[in-house]
């Protein structure tokens, strides 16, 4: 009996904890905010920010909620020990599961960066090798949106350039969820494959690598001390193809936009209205200039301390090998799996939160 009661008490104690280190008191005061706002008459209005309300108050409403039942039932599970003295092998059963609850809970205190809470964006691009690279990337690209669709998070591609015969030359695409960008920011950096290319007759060897990138999204109040001038944009449309119905084949909606100073250059295609485009662009050369910055911070002080790599090509954090084994292993955690093919198809999460532990 004592030892339920003692669990128990560790359980609420953790909660108490979490709830402190999420300062749920003022993610309170912001769902009542939220929910004001979501009541008012003129709230779709300007469709854009009504949209962004709404999945602030479904994530937040979320995570509060999620916070309340389980202390709740917590407490019921307590109220009960005290009455019934032991708990039915059911109840005990219910304790376990309380603390699987707890434990994936308290993982978002993890997730406590500035823009950990953000919506991600991510950006795959094609390394060296042809089509057997593009393909990579394409399966990259399938294996980010199962691993987000299993964490019922939105997924809305950007850009994609599709490879010549196969495959995928490059892809953006945005993922709307509560910390999407917390948990994929350290996906960032080259991923290499090892198989049989089924490209090529004789079924040799073939090493690809394709590169991610991850990015918040961002928007004016987000990241003030990003500054975009007008006379450092030059704009160009064209007629895209693929998503957005037979408007984008017509007419140039599609956008790209290249920031002069930086020479950093984006592209959106996939709305069908050339405004959508270009606030897209606009929104994903903040996030770009923001990562520009933080590389450039994080090189200054790596380098007073001799240690510096950045997340570019010369940064392989993992490693998927499907002959002539079969094996995925993340060079930064050591974390491995014997099923390549489970990995692919999206069960992403034993490598990803032993990255965010770290």
């Amino acid at each position: 009996m004592y030892e339920q009661k003692s669990r128990i008490e560790d359980l609420l104690v953790r909660m108490q904890k979490y709830a402190q280190v999420i300062n749920l008191s003022s993610k309170r005061k912001e769902l009542k905010i939220l929910q004001s706002e979501s009541q008012k008459s003129n709230l779709w209005d300007d469709q854009e920010n009504a949209r962004k309300v709404m999945q602030k108050l479904s994530d937040v409403e979320s995570e509060v909620s999620e916070y309340d039942q389980i202390v709740g039932e917590l407490n019921t599970l307590k109220e009960l020990s005290l009455e019934e003295g032991e708990l039915a092998d059911s109840m005990l059963s219910e304790l376990d599961n309380f603390e699987k609850k707890v434990e994936k809970i308290e993982f978002k205190s993890y997730l406590s960066g500035r823009f950990d809470n953000k919506n991600a964006i991510i950006s795959l691009h094609a390394g060296q090798g042809g089509t057997e690279a593009m393909d990579w990337t394409a399966m990259l690209y399938r294996m980010y949106t199962r691993f987000c669709e299993s964490k019922g998070w939105k997924v809305t591609v950007l850009e994609e350039t599709s490879g010549e015969e196969a495959g995928l030359k490059s892809a953006s695409f945005k993922i709307s969820g509560a910390y999407a960008y917390g948990y994929l920011k350290n996906e960032a950096g080259a991923h290499r494959l090892v198989r049989q290319s089924p490209f090529n007759a004789d079924a040799l060897r073939q090493t690809s690598f394709s590169l991610v990138e991850v990015l918040p999204e961002l928007t004016e109040e987000d990241s003030p001390d990003v500054e975009i001038k007008d006379e450092d944009l030059d704009w160009q449309f064209y007629r895209a193809g693929g998503h957005g119905g037979q408007n984008v084949n017509k007419v140039s909606t599609a956008v790209r936009l290249t920031h002069k100073p930086s020479g950093i250059v984006v592209t959106s295609q996939t709305e069908r209205y050339q405004e959508a485009n270009r606030k897209i662009a606009l929104d994903l050369l903040r996030a770009k200039l923001w990562a520009k910055a933080e590389e450039e911070q994080k090189k200054t002080e790596a380098n007073l301390k001799g240690d510096y790599t950045p997340a570019t090509w010369g940064t392989q954090i993992r490693s998927y090998v499907l002959h002539p084994y079969k094996m995925v292993k993340d060079l930064r955690t050591e974390v491995e799996s014997g099923n390549p093919d489970a990995v692919l198809d999206g069960n992403l999460d034993e490598f990803i939160e032993a990255e965010i532990k770290l």
